[in-house]
């Protein structure tokens, strides 16, 4: 087939423990899916879910035992970390129950939804989409898969971020208001998902500005951590 132009490259995250890289379809995001973090951003309750999405190639790989440098974004004075679990989906499908949710996963990896909080919330105030608040270049920094059987107790697991060697965010992913495989539902229920889908699950309290300099170092526990740096 002729193209008029090179199409671009596949985007693709590595794997633990293997060659084969995870070719990148959509990345979905979650909004407000921790209580603590809804608190802080003016919300409360268990409200429905909702989502946003990310360009495929908003990902930026994080190698382990590396620190990669994130460029701090244009147009924005208050840039945002939020921590999250990544969900790599393997098997699509539509209308997938909940039950059968957690079958569908290939695995998990550390992400952060960098945020360029000011444009976001001045979209929000005029009703607006706030795309460019989320959906910019550079804005989903993670690292590699893991299998989801090499990681038996990724959905109990201990989540946080420090900057500079500070705590910033903690907390644990069974304190997502929506499971894993609940937001799975939810989403299937809107979109057919696709084997490469991403999914990231929202973050937990503590979310707060960095600038350029800082290191954040993010961990899930049972998952390879990453590391970045805002350039």
């Amino acid at each position: 087939m002729d193209y008029l132009f090179a199409p671009p490259p596949v985007v693709a995250v590595p794997i633990v423990g293997r060659t084969e890289r995870f070719p990148v379809h959509r990345v979905y995001c979650v909004g407000r899916n921790y209580e603590e973090h809804a608190k802080e951003m003016g919300f409360t309750g268990r409200e429905p879910p909702f989502f946003f999405l990310k360009p495929a190639d908003a990902v930026v790989v994080c190698p382990p035992g590396e620190t990669t440098p994130v460029p701090y974004p244009s147009l924005t004075a208050n840039l945002h970390h939020e921590i999250e679990l990544v969900v790599a989906i393997g098997q699509g499908g539509r209308n997938i129950p909940v039950a059968r949710a957690l079958e569908h996963v290939w695995g998990y990896a550390v992400g952060l939804d960098m945020t360029r909080r000011d444009l976001q919330s001045d979209m929000k105030k005029q009703g607006r989409p706030w795309c460019i608040g989320k959906a910019y270049d550079h804005s989903a920094p993670m690292g590699p898969i893991t299998p989801a059987g090499q990681a038996p107790g990724v959905l109990t697991a201990a989540i946080a971020l420090t900057v500079n060697g500070a705590d910033r965010q903690r907390s644990s992913i069974d304190k997502l208001i929506w499971n894993v495989a609940e937001t799975i539902a939810h989403l299937s229920s809107a979109w057919e998902l696709q084997p490469g889908d991403l999914i990231f699950t929202g973050t937990p309290e503590g979310v707060a500005a960095v600038v350029p300099g800082d290191v954040l170092e993010g961990t899930v526990e049972g998952l390879t951590p990453i590391s970045v740096r805002i350039a």
